[in-house]
């Protein structure tokens, strides 16, 4: 039974991993989209007096700061997601290869939670309103710390897709003594 539930465990973190990833790319791709052709006529007038250029730092601003919090608060639910899954793989001998897979992802959300969001977020508010063109020498840092930052999301997804496939061939080995229901 406790597989199950790790299973269960396992299925929303990955999915959660997708989410997040998700939303803070659509939160950008919003933007643009509103101040092109937003619904909202009481959005386009605001939207016009600021200028499109203001409006656009503004909104990037506000994204900006809503995926930083979305961010610091999706590493906090890993840690939780992930200690759940390991005390749920606990005890459990035919796990033990899963429970290494979850202490790997737990580590990649240490040195993301620690180390890599503190630096995404203080370089990303550098570059809070600043002008684009010619682009800020902290802009090609980001880039890099934001395409690690992605690239460890990945390697934590496989990791995290092959730990609950573990975790499926286990939940269905029978028990020794145990006959399958």
């Amino acid at each position: 039974m406790k597989d199950k539930w790790a299973m269960c465990a396992m299925g929303a973190w990955l999915t959660g991993t997708i989410v997040v990833s998700v939303v803070a790319t659509e939160n950008f791709y919003t933007i643009d989209r509103l101040l092109e052709q937003s619904p909202n006529s009481a959005f386009t007038a605001v939207a016009g007096r600021l200028g499109s250029g203001e409006a656009r730092d503004l909104l990037r601003y506000l994204s900006s700061e809503l995926n930083r919090l979305y961010f610091q608060l999706w590493n906090l639910t890993q840690f939780a997601l992930g200690a759940l899954v390991f005390w749920l793989l606990a005890g459990n001998r035919a796990a033990a290869r899963a429970r290494w897979g979850v202490a790997s992802m737990l580590a990649l959300v240490v040195l993301m939670s620690v180390w890599l969001t503190p630096q995404i977020i203080a370089v990303g508010r550098s570059l809070d309103f600043v002008p684009r063109d010619p682009p800020p020498p902290a802009l090609a840092q980001f880039g890099m710390l934001h395409g690690l930052y992605t690239s460890l999301e990945g390697i934590k997804l496989l990791i995290g897709a092959v730990v609950t496939y573990w975790i499926a061939r286990g939940a269905d080995a029978p028990r020794a003594g145990v006959a399958p229901i």
